[in-house]
């Protein structure tokens, strides 16, 4: 073998002088020529493709090679003996027939080789670690020489061209290498990003000091909550304006709500008159059908016939000839007669004002006293509750909730005397510095006697922890009682002097014509009027507001 080899240097060296870079890596190529073999199928098939990436190492690598050969029979001339036997490769003899036609068909692309040269300085610098790991079995040379003699015949072509065609075949080998050193250029490009980054986080810290003025913001936001001088000013406000209907200067938009709410609840009482205003003639006809359906209102009779009369009145004096200017005409009635019942709940004149609250049973008394207190806590009030209804069971527990939700104060007794808790609430009233106290009673009826002196009672002895207290007397009815409502009013009256009316449940009723009947014959005034359960649903009284839901 080494003989053999040994003749190949000879013309080797018109190369030799370009390839003299390789020899650095001698001791590593030794071992490349086990691997040969295997891409040597593949060389005819990428020589075009894999010659240009770098084509010169793979030269150097087969050219080291066979130098190292003629290197190597002078330390062992032994071996020179050895290789005759190995000329059995004469098989490859015959097969240089057929490979110098291969040849010549690829020396026109192995031409470019002459520029691959150019390449070799750049490959020693990677290439030489990476080749190593290719050069693991050194002791296996013989067997694959052998191996690829019969099989690719491209390989024996070395013994009519040993410098060209070699190249061709250990050109795969170098791609193969070559992508290990690509990918060392590419670790160099990484670095250069990585010192770009800490500019990047440089900016990060100065965040910090911007959130730190974002601290001191939270204290100012304590300090406004926390003025105390608003409570002060609370107590001073309702003692000065002494009105507990503030809620009247709610925003418009609120109070819009609220005749929404109005027309929804008084629909039922309204639908009735106001399909009357529907033909397009004003006659007897006209009256008479008005007329039934006011009573079905349950307006009276009384206020019925005054509201016909005021009617026919004004109709004459604006020549009104169009059903609906008679309807308009019809509201203005009704507000005239409702006007005097429209008057504002007072407080403040005195301290505390004591508001009194009675009705019959299921009237909605607890509920309307809630609600109320919810009014006067918006109005900067300081409200005490009295549970003074110590029949009824769980009267006192459902106060105490409503209590809760305004987060006001209330007195209470289990089992106690009503006039005694009263007077207890009067006077704890008095030392607390409340604005108002408000006294709820047990619900009676008024033909059970001995319990409408009971009440009297409690207004006795309210008059004794104050000499001017109560200072309001409110009676709760049901607006679905209809005329009853009315002959309570007058009882009530008879009884306490009320001082003023809440009505409820007109949202659930046809009936709520009962106000007029009022105005009528009991001019009391309507301090608030209920169309729903909620907080929002009891509202201050409004004649024109009224007229103008009932008819809408």
């Amino acid at each position: 073998m080494f003989s053999f080899f040994k003749k190949k240097p000879v013309p080797v060296p018109a190369d030799s002088p370009a390839l003299a870079p390789a020899p650095q890596a001698e001791p590593v190529n030794v071992s490349p020529a086990p691997a040969v073999p295997s891409p040597a199928v593949a060389a005819p098939a990428s020589p075009a493709e894999s010659e240009p990436p770098a084509a010169a190492p793979a030269p150097g690598g087969w050219a080291s090679w066979f130098k190292r050969a003629p290197a190597a029979a002078p330390t062992a001339d032994a071996p020179a003996p050895a290789a005759p036997p190995l000329p059995a490769p004469s098989v490859p003899v015959p097969v240089p027939v057929p490979a110098p036609e291969s040849v010549r068909a690829e020396p026109g692309p192995i031409t470019p080789p002459s520029t691959p040269p150019v390449q070799p300085p750049s490959v020693p610098p990677a290439p030489a670690p990476t080749q190593p790991p290719v050069s693991d079995p050194p002791g296996q040379p013989g067997h694959p020489v052998r191996e690829p003699g019969p099989t690719p015949p491209g390989i024996d072509e070395p013994d009519a061209i040993r410098v060209a065609p070699v190249p061709a075949p250990v050109q795969p080998q170098v791609p193969a290498s070559v992508p290990a050193p690509a990918p060392a250029p590419a670790p160099v490009n990484a670095p250069a990003p990585s010192p770009a980054r800490p500019p990047a986080v440089t900016p990060t810290p100065t965040p910090a000091p911007a959130r730190a003025p974002i601290q001191p913001t939270a204290p100012p936001a304590v300090l406004q909550p926390a003025s105390p001088p608003a409570a002060a000013v609370a107590v001073s406000i309702p003692n000065a304006v002494g009105d507990a209907p503030v809620a009247m200067q709610e925003p418009a938009a609120e109070r819009a709500g609220w005749l929404n709410r109005l027309k929804a609840g008084l629909r039922k009482t309204g639908s009735s008159i106001t399909t009357v205003f529907t033909g397009t003639r004003i006659d007897e006809d006209l009256y008479e059908e008005l007329e039934t359906a006011l009573l079905m209102a349950d307006t009276g009779v009384k206020a019925t016939q005054h509201l016909l009369d005021d009617l026919r009145r004004r109709v004459k004096e604006h020549k009104a000839t169009d059903p609906a200017a008679v309807k308009e005409l019809l509201a203005d009635a009704i507000t005239d007669l409702l006007r005097p019942l429209e008057k504002s709940l007072v407080i403040g004149e005195q301290q505390p004002t004591v508001i009194m609250v009675a009705g019959v049973n299921g009237a909605g008394k607890t509920t309307s006293i809630g609600k109320l207190t919810k009014h006067l806590a918006d109005a900067q009030a300081a409200v005490l509750l009295a549970a003074a209804d110590t029949f009824r069971a769980a009267a006192r527990e459902q106060l105490g909730i409503w209590a809760d939700r305004n987060t006001v104060e209330i007195v209470s007794q289990d089992g106690g005397d009503p006039a005694a808790v009263s007077f207890d609430a009067v006077t704890a009233g008095k030392a607390r510095g409340k604005d108002v106290v408000l006294i709820d009673t047990a619900g009676r009826l008024p033909t059970q006697l001995h319990l409408m002196e009971e009440l009297k009672k409690i207004k006795r002895v309210i008059g004794k922890a104050d000499a001017s207290a109560p200072h309001e007397v409110l009676l709760v009815i049901d607006g679905n009682t209809g005329q009853n409502a009315l002959a309570q009013v007058r009882a009530f009256d008879d009884a306490l002097q009320l001082t003023g009316l809440i009505v409820t449940k007109l949202d659930g009723t046809a009936k709520g014509g009962v106000l007029a009947a009022i105005a009528q014959e009991r001019p009391i005034p309507v301090y608030f009027i209920g169309v729903g359960e909620k907080l929002e649903d009891l509202e201050t009284f409004s004649a024109r507001e009224f007229a103008q839901a009932l008819l809408n």
